[in-house]
């Protein structure tokens, strides 16, 4: 099969449109549909891995080299879960807090209805079992959550994932991990002005094999 007629299969399985793959590849809808017409024929490698990444597939299968291998379950037995492509930051500890460098190049894909702004890649074990490393975690924007939501936190300049917890009276913050083996963390005083919420964690996805 041309890659003009797997890039269009491949886009309306997933019930993508134009505007949402041209988002992922860094060009115009109009140049994605030129792709998939064939009007450009020959289309950049960098540009050939941008789309396999928006439509969750890999750069020989849409070349043909290599052929696609379907679930067994039957595609009318499937809902159409209608996507939206999401910033993907980059990785966020899920144990002492690492720098979480801003890197738009990469998009992790939700649900359209789910109401997030950013997505970040878990790095550690301290919030299993809930979430583990590799897990994609999609967070919504906002200054502030409720006491055990999990949220992404910036400390000085290292973000980090845990359960929020305020102290009484305002008196500072308390950060908590799932995995009991990593004690809490405390920040009282001056140091609580060093610690900002970034977002609260509202969904995650996670890969159930890394073939």
């Amino acid at each position: 099969m041309a890659i003009t007629d797997q890039l269009r299969r491949k886009r309306r399985q997933l019930r993508l449109t134009l505007e949402d793959v041209s988002e992922v590849v860094g060009v115009s809808k109009q140049t994605i549909q030129k792709y998939e017409t064939g009007v450009i024929p020959n289309i950049p490698f960098d540009k050939v891995e941008l789309l396999a990444q928006a439509l969750s597939t890999t750069p020989a299968i849409l070349m043909g080299w290599q052929e696609e291998v379907f679930d067994p379950l039957s595609l009318n037995e499937v809902l159409p879960v209608h996507r939206k492509p999401v910033p993907l930051l980059g990785e966020i500890a899920a144990g002492e807090p690492i720098f979480a460098e801003e890197d738009y190049g990469e998009y992790a894909f939700c649900e359209d209805g789910l109401r997030c702004d950013f997505a970040l890649k878990v790095k550690g074990n301290s919030m299993e079992p809930r979430l583990v490393a590799g897990d994609t975690v999609f967070v919504r924007r906002q200054d502030d959550v409720l006491d055990g939501q999990i949220a992404a936190v910036l400390v000085d300049d290292s973000a980090t994932l845990k359960r929020v917890y305020h102290l009484p009276s305002g008196k500072g913050i308390q950060l908590v991990s799932d995995n009991t083996v990593y004690a809490p963390m405390y920040y009282t005083g001056e140091n609580a002005l060093y610690v900002r919420i970034m977002g609260l964690a509202v969904a995650y996805q996670r890969r159930l094999s890394n073939v």
